[in-house]
């Protein structure tokens, strides 16, 4: 895990803010010591030594894996992975190539437009460049964000775009804030949902999940800000609620057959969330694959599988199963 969010041995008169920053951790490690395991939480952020002195030592049977970045960027969280596999250490979660490609948020529409899956279309801008004019192609409005971070960095009411002066300042505050290049995304409109995975070979999908995002100020559009994700108070105050999708058996089946299709072809393993946006017209377009998704007790991911039959604790023991038997289908 990030060595700021290796959390306290006592959560005892913490705000709900103050615990939310690393509440992940802190359920995963205590439930996993729960659960009769010897755990140890190793904070890094740029430096592999740590890693390297604790397998050494401890000498895992395998390692949990929560980092999300790496040197600051999400980009480089399938290095950490691949240094993992080049010391043959079992670990939990997706492998390094799925999660360089779903990471890559420009490459992972142009592999599931190979296979026929339907994503908005869109233009991805590297740092150090600008857009003179909108390609013939796209139309707006369209939405900005980041190519490569997830848990909805840099993502705001502005980062919906409705002429060229509006997308070039939020390209620009993308690449300037953020760090990173731009994906210019063309905007569906429709209800957010989600299908969680878990597998290697074998694979079990969860429910249909939907974000219920009506409770947004009149006009404002039914995206998720960072602010959303991130503020409790504000969730309150918009009264966000996730939950079952009220969809028809035959459209779940049908978000859950394209949820596997997307998961086998970005080669994804462990576990993933797939972001998908339902339109007027019932049709399902792919948003973006989640490789290693938010693990908090009570959050979508965990929840959704709890339905599925997974309490808490058993579903970190099948996370940890499957990281004890992946064997990279590449590898021989």
């Amino acid at each position: 895990m990030h060595s700021a969010l290796v959390p306290p041995d006592s959560i005892e008169g913490l705000t709900p803010d103050q615990l939310n920053r690393f509440k992940m951790e802190y359920d995963v490690l205590t439930t996993l010591r729960n659960m009769g395991h010897e755990a140890i939480a190793l904070g890094i952020e740029d430096d592999f030594r740590p890693l390297q002195r604790c397998l050494r030592t401890f000498k895992p049977h395998v390692v949990f894996n929560l980092l999300a970045h790496f040197h600051n960027a999400a980009i480089y969280e399938s290095a950490v992975v691949s240094w993992l596999e080049l010391h043959k250490q079992a670990y939990t979660g997706c492998n390094p190539r799925g999660i360089f490609v779903a990471n890559d948020k420009a490459l992972s529409k142009k592999v599931l437009s190979y296979h026929r899956i339907r994503a908005a279309r869109f233009l991805a801008v590297p740092r150090g460049r600008t857009i003179k004019q909108l390609p013939k192609r796209l139309e707006f409005p369209l939405f900005v964000k980041s190519a490569s971070e997830h848990a909805s960095t840099g993502i705001a009411q502005a980062s919906i775009v409705r002429d060229l002066e509006h997308l070039q300042e939020r390209v620009e505050f993308i690449h300037r804030n953020v760090g990173t290049g731009a994906l210019c995304e063309e905007y569906i409109e429709g209800r957010e949902l989600t299908v969680g995975i878990l597998g290697n070979q074998r694979l079990e999908i969860g429910p249909v999940w939907e974000l219920d995002l009506a409770g947004l100020p009149d006009g404002a559009p039914r995206i998720v800000t960072s602010r959303l994700k991130w503020d409790l108070d504000y969730q309150k105050q918009v009264g966000l609620k996730t939950g079952p999708a009220d969809l028809p058996m035959e459209k779940k089946q049908e978000i859950q057959k394209l949820g596997r299709r997307i998961y086998r072809a970005l080669g994804l393993s462990g576990f993933a969330r797939i972001d998908m946006r339902m339109d007027a017209k019932g049709r399902i377009w792919i948003l973006e694959a989640n490789p290693n998704p938010d693990l908090c007790f009570g959050e979508d991911f965990a929840e959704s599988f709890e339905i599925h039959g997974y309490a808490y604790p058993e579903l970190l023991q099948k996370l940890l199963n499957l990281g004890m038997r992946y064997h990279a289908p590449w590898m021989g």
